[in-house]
């Protein structure tokens, strides 16, 4: 039966993973994972084939993906720092224009370590409360893991033996680097945990439960889900999908000499990365060493990585199933996204930091409209998560306020209307003693280049420069090449014209994570 609907008014869902490479898609050129609902929202809709986020971590993605704000402008410099409780975000503008509101999955608004005292995400469940929190009217919490208290947490309650095998994240050191896998791989972790209680399902499950509970009102839901994200701990019985044995190694896999000398030829955070001798990635555990990592166990995370995306894709056509079911599918705007990337290999590397490559920036950007008369297009001019929130908006028929991004162009003739020409990323972090500040232009043209600001590590005078249609994998560093001189200065020039500064005072890091 279907639900009646607002006059007017056309319901949003938006679709987001957690560390998801744009080349995970088969619609972007993925040849392993199967995604046939993701890549059919492509071919009906508009694939954004230059998206990019604007920070490479969770917490500040998000932050604007929520706002419609650049980092500078929202706060939000890294993981652990939380936006004020009363900031306004586009829940809060769509909640006035009528729609109903919820958000099922992964928040991370707030640091998942924090104390529960401290963090309303992580106390919700343990309270009974499923919000309201941040403008969204209804919260369903999940998370990789079992830190803090999420309200998959509290449904697994009921299945303490399943519980107990998933992936053991945090130690005194952070993160660490366990493996059941078969060479050794850090933190893949198959379990032997039914696939109905993993918790891409239990997202989907929730979501089509409150879906179910909407009347006349219009409504905005934001399907979070954990995955891919690190640990790779997918349920045993479906490791059958994918045989790390068959994998070929990423196109941008370097190890040894070559590894060493394509990363020397990068500011030096990159090869102290890579050996473990500059801990200038927060986001990776402490006693990971990428020098040490064999082939075998690349492509084994990698296949890992493969089968969760295979898994959202069809949680993501249950509910695509059930929109078209009661008659809601022609009547919802639905995107998908993720909040940022993950190397996967890449240089030898894995996981995420500071390192602005497409791997971690670039981004699956889908918008299935509704029914409007647009017909499918691909886009390769630039936007970005900042673009996301002012198009929820337009959709709602309300004027956006306080955001920096605008409403998604459906053409290409409109994107140039538009003006889009570029797209920045920016990187903070503190720790210790180490402090990184970079930022990074995409060009339409095909240029990127990344600034590294004064700190512990840079003097100010580093960077990094590529033309990415000569040299996709950004495998030659062309930052101090003569011959670019006057490329470097143009960039550069419009780099400090899009750069936001940081709001002062500073907002605090409360956490780690």
């Amino acid at each position: 039966m279907a639900q009646t609907m607002a006059k007017n008014k056309r319901n949003i869902l938006l679709i987001t993973t957690d560390q998801m490479r744009f080349d995970a898609l088969g619609c972007n050129g993925g040849r392993v994972a199967r995604t046939p609902c993701i890549d059919s929202l492509a071919a009906e809709g508009i694939n954004y084939k230059r998206a990019h986020n604007n920070h490479v971590v969770c917490m500040p993605a998000r932050a604007s993906i929520i706002t419609g704000q650049h980092v500078g402008t929202h706060g939000v410099w890294m993981n652990g720092v939380t936006l004020p409780e009363d900031y306004p975000t586009v829940a809060h503008a769509l909640g006035k224009a009528g729609y109903n509101t919820a958000l099922i999955g992964k928040a991370h608004f707030e640091p998942w370590l924090g104390s529960p005292d401290d963090f309303y995400e992580n106390r919700m469940a343990q309270l009974g409360e499923r919000g309201p929190h941040r403008g969204l009217d209804h919260m369903e919490l999940a998370n990789h893991f079992f830190e803090g208290h999420s309200h998959f947490d509290l449904a697994m309650n009921a299945h303490p033996d399943v519980k107990a095998r998933f992936y053991p994240m945090i130690t005194e050191r952070g993160q660490n680097i366990a493996s059941t896998g078969e060479t050794g791989a850090v933190q893949v972790w198959p379990m032997d945990v039914p696939r109905d209680l993993y918790h891409t399902d239990w997202v989907a499950d929730r979501t089509l439960a409150w879906l179910g509970e909407q009347g006349q009102s219009p409504w905005f839901c934001w399907m979070s889900f954990p995955d891919p994200h690190h640990p790779w701990d997918v349920p045993r019985s479906e490791l059958h999908r994918v045989n790390w044995r068959d994998l070929d190694l990423p196109p941008a896999y370097l190890d040894g000499d070559e590894a060493r000398r394509v990363l020397g030829s990068k500011p030096k955070h990159w090869l102290g990365y890579y050996e473990a001798s500059l801990w200038s990635n927060l986001e990776s555990p402490r006693d990971y060493v990428p020098a040490d990592m064999t082939p075998d166990q690349v492509r084994e995370i990698n296949a890992m990585t493969h089968i969760e995306n295979e898994l959202i894709d069809e949680a993501c056509q249950r509910v695509i199933d059930y929109l078209k079911a009661h008659d809601l599918f022609d009547h919802t705007d639905i995107f998908f996204t993720t909040d940022h990337g993950e190397l996967q290999g890449d240089y030898g590397l894995m996981f995420k930091g500071p390192y602005h490559v497409d791997a971690l920036m670039r981004l699956p950007f889908i918008w299935k409209p509704g029914q409007i008369g647009v017909e499918p297009q691909v886009i390769d001019e630039p936007v970005g998560h900042v673009d996301l929130a002012p198009t929820f908006c337009a959709i709602a028929g309300i004027e956006p306020e306080h955001m920096d991004g605008g409403v998604l162009p459906t053409s290409a003739d409109e994107a140039s209307q538009q003006g889009r020409e570029t797209t920045m990323t920016e990187w903070a972090s503190e720790h210790g003693p180490v402090n990184l500040s970079l930022e990074s232009l995409y060009h339409k043209d095909g240029w990127l280049i990344t600034r590294y600001h004064p700190g512990s590590v840079y003097e100010g005078t580093e960077g990094e420069l590529y033309q990415m249609t000569e040299d996709p994998l950004q495998m030659e560093n062309r930052w101090d090449d003569p011959s670019l001189a006057s490329v470097k200065s143009d960039l550069l020039a419009e780099l400090s014209q899009a750069h936001i500064p940081m709001r002062e005072p500073k907002r605090p890091r409360l956490a780690p994570v």
